[in-house]
């Protein structure tokens, strides 16, 4: 009897679990509200496949009053249910961005705030997450005043992978919001991931939200320069008062919508360097009357503030990322050294081992590390242990001595200057199936964040002797991946050049000018072509050897192979499809070039008008046009003829190496010019000619025709002139301008 009964309640669970399902579906939340306050059974049935409930689902949807309605209904117990993923409806709240929802579900049950989903996120996290700056100032206040004294503040920012809401941030490129975590969670600077990357190693691996990341057209560098950012503003914690809830709401959603009030960003040192300044500050008046006349100009003339908006973002972009990496490295203790200074962070066994990510306190307590097995088991205080005679595996010094693990996240606190450090506990991670780290310095110089390498040797002078796993300094990494505005930049910086870090060889002896001579898999320079592309791989390899004395460079690495060896077997590929490239383009260009000359020498021959009897020379030749005519007709062939001897030159060239550096460029450039004034010339001398069938009757009409007739000649002459411009930019340019794989956006 009792078993029946269980199954008619269970039944009938589940015909009002479907029905529930149903109207939301439809929409119709006023039915499901009824539903809820007439039969409590349904408050805690899940009505999806994933396990959501009707809470979950007007969540998802948006329904502000449909949830605040909920809320009022149900039990605590009820908004604790978990769906598949283990997403409460305050994780789904969050990831909405809505700050009345979230609000209303953590007001009620404010436990839901430590709740954690299957990957270990909280809702604090998943807003971070998300970029929900709102609602993540609500979380973290509502946080906050159940967290005050609780040790364990840190510990909703912190997901299984070890990623905290810093790392989140800052991944999504929410930098506004991570400028706020870096003032609300100061310590989370030094947090390192499942992976021991820091928020740093992640910005530093971002090249495009930085200025030297990325390139801009003519216009848009005009553009970039004359508009201002949107001022952006870090928050400061309100007055709380007897119940902390309401007046941090409104405070928070006035931060979020006003931005506070404090930022340095836009006046920020690093900034200012990188914005060149082109008018001294006693001009300002004058540049900003311009910039406000340009931005009007360019609206009413269809450049378009959508345009403008998108560099302006990219602009605010660049700014942001400048504060926060100023705002990392300020605090970051990564090149810090314990005691005397006499001990590194960490100790080498061999001088030329590669330089991991690393970080000591005052009182050298271990806070980022790369660590093996075989180092886990030095003490906490980093203090290495002493090399055994014999004893090869000690031949690293042992310097740290904690365990990383991943998951929950306990805080410990030093004594001596109040720092949180965060140690990871669930499982060991296994280290020895790691990707090596680097430090951030090698990273930026890897990717040409100029900003950075500048900013961390200006912090950090010790960072410029770190090295990779391949013993790759900054210096090399800026040459194998040709990053021309870095390695300039290394070469000015004072006291430098002077050191031994250009002299530095990689594990295979490779020197700087060994890895210049190498062609790697992606060729970045900005220029069309695979002729243009060989001669900017000259041009970069002549550039690092000139850069310094002669003999500077060490002559064979560890296969015995001089720069000259590896450039010659690495480029013979570039060599042959650069070959073929340029005879496909002399071949098209020769065939105008010949029909340029056939028809300016038959223009020559045939003047308009006719002759005088006695003299023999043209009844026009005193009218202008005739002049314009004669010396058009002049120009137009001499030029085709010059044009058709320079692209045979070309392809009846060798193809050698150093036929790029200087012969087979110029050649093409002369002969792109030659063709060009060809074409022009061609086309005055036409209309020249034609002048004088039109007589006076049409001549009101003439040049409007002339414009429809040299329209086709002139948008050939549009469609090859960008080839033009790179050309001359690649003969003349010292330093080849490298390219980039993002754009603006």
């Amino acid at each position: 009897m009792g078993d029946t009964e269980d199954e008619r309640v269970s039944e009938d669970i589940e015909n009002t679990s479907k029905r529930l399902f149903k109207l939301c579906m439809k929409g119709e939340w006023g039915k499901v509200v009824e539903t809820y306050s007439k039969d409590k059974k349904v408050h805690t049935a899940k009505i999806t496949r994933t396990g959501d409930t009707a809470l979950h689902i007007a969540v998802i949807d948006g329904q502000y009053d449909v949830v605040r309605q909920l809320v009022r209904l149900i039990p605590e117990e009820a908004l604790r249910i978990q769906n598949e993923r283990k997403n409460t409806a305050l994780h789904l709240a969050a990831s909405m961005g809505s700050v009345g929802m979230c609000e209303c579900i953590a007001s009620s049950e404010p436990s839901l705030l430590n709740m954690r989903n299957l990957d270990g996120e909280t809702p604090l996290f998943l807003a971070a997450l998300h970029g929900r700056k709102h609602v993540f100032l609500c979380l973290h206040y509502r946080s906050n005043n159940i967290h005050t004294k609780d040790p364990n503040y840190y510990s909703n920012c912190r997901r299984n992978d070890g990623d905290t809401i810093l790392h989140s941030a800052i991944a999504g490129d929410y930098f506004d919001l991570a400028f706020q975590i870096i003032d609300l969670y100061g310590d989370l600077v030094n947090s390192v991931n499942e992976d021991g990357l820091t928020p740093l190693h992640l910005l530093a691996n971002k090249p495009s939200v930085f200025k030297s990341g990325g390139r801009l057209g003519r216009f848009e560098a005009l553009v970039y320069y004359v508009t201002k950012p949107f001022t952006q503003f870090l928050h400061k914690k309100p007055l709380q008062n007897q119940n902390g809830t309401e007046r941090d709401l409104e405070a928070s959603k006035k931060i979020a919508t006003n931005n506070g009030a404090k930022t340095n960003a836009p006046g920020s040192e690093t900034s200012d360097r990188w914005s060149n300044p082109l008018f001294p500050v006693n001009y300002q008046s004058c540049v900003d009357l311009f910039k406000f006349v340009f931005v009007i100009m360019s609206v009413i003339f269809g450049t378009g503030s959508a345009n403008i908006n998108k560099i302006r973002r990219k602009k605010e972009k660049h700014v942001w990322s400048a504060q926060i990496m100023d705002e990392l490295l300020k605090r970051a203790s990564m090149y810090e050294y314990g005691d005397d200074g006499n001990k590194p962070l960490q100790i080498l066994g061999d001088k030329g081992q590669e330089t991991g990510p690393y970080s000591f306190d005052e009182g050298d307590n271990v806070t980022l590390a790369d660590i093996t097995e075989e180092q886990q088991h030095a003490t906490i205080k980093g203090e290495p242990r002493q090399q055994k005679n014999g004893d090869k595996k000690d031949e690293n010094l042992l310097w740290s001595g904690f365990n990383i693990y991943c998951c929950d996240c306990t805080s410990k606190k030093d004594e001596k200057n109040e720092n949180i450090f965060f140690v990871m506990k669930k499982e060991k991670i296994n280290t020895k199936k790691k990707k090596v780290l680097e430090t951030p310095i090698l990273i930026a110089a890897k990717n040409g964040v100029t900003e950075m390498v500048e900013k961390i040797i200006d912090s950090f002078p010790v960072a410029v002797h770190d090295m990779d796993a391949k013993k790759k300094n900054i210096v090399l990494l800026a040459v194998e991946n040709r990053q021309t505005y870095l390695y300039n930049f290394l070469l000015n910086k004072k006291n430098l050049k002077e050191s031994n870090i250009f002299r530095k060889v990689d594990n295979k002896g490779n020197s700087a000018l060994h890895l210049a001579a190498k062609l790697g898999d992606y060729k970045p320079w900005l220029i069309p072509g695979e002729a243009l592309q060989m001669h900017w791989e000259i041009k970069w390899y002549l550039f690092v050897k000139e850069s310094m004395p002669p003999h500077f460079f060490r002559r064979y690495n560890s296969e015995n192979k001089t720069p000259r060896d590896i450039f010659s077997e690495t480029h013979k590929d570039l060599v042959r499809s650069g070959g073929e490239w340029l005879k496909k383009t002399a071949e098209s260009c020769s065939l105008v070039a010949a029909l340029i000359a056939t028809v300016a020498f038959s223009t020559s021959t045939n003047v308009p008008g006719d002759f005088k009897d006695d003299t023999g020379s043209p009844t026009l030749e005193n009218r202008p046009e005739f002049k314009a005519f004669a010396i058009a007709s002049l120009i137009a062939l001499c030029c085709s003829v010059t044009s058709l001897v320079l692209f045979l030159s070309i392809l009846t060239s060798r193809y050698q190496e150093r036929d790029f550096g200087n012969s087979l460029p110029r050649k093409l450039i002369l002969g792109l010019t030659s063709l060009f004034m060809s074409i022009t010339s061609m086309m005055v001398c036409f209309c020249a000619g034609h002048f004088f069938v039109l007589k006076d009757k049409l001549k009101s009409v003439a040049f409007p025709v002339y414009a429809v007739t040299c329209l086709p000649v002139t948008l050939f002459a549009l469609a090859q002139f960008p080839l033009y411009i790179d050309l001359i930019w690649a003969t003349f340019k010292k330093v080849p301008q490298r390219g980039y794989k993002t754009s603006l956006t």
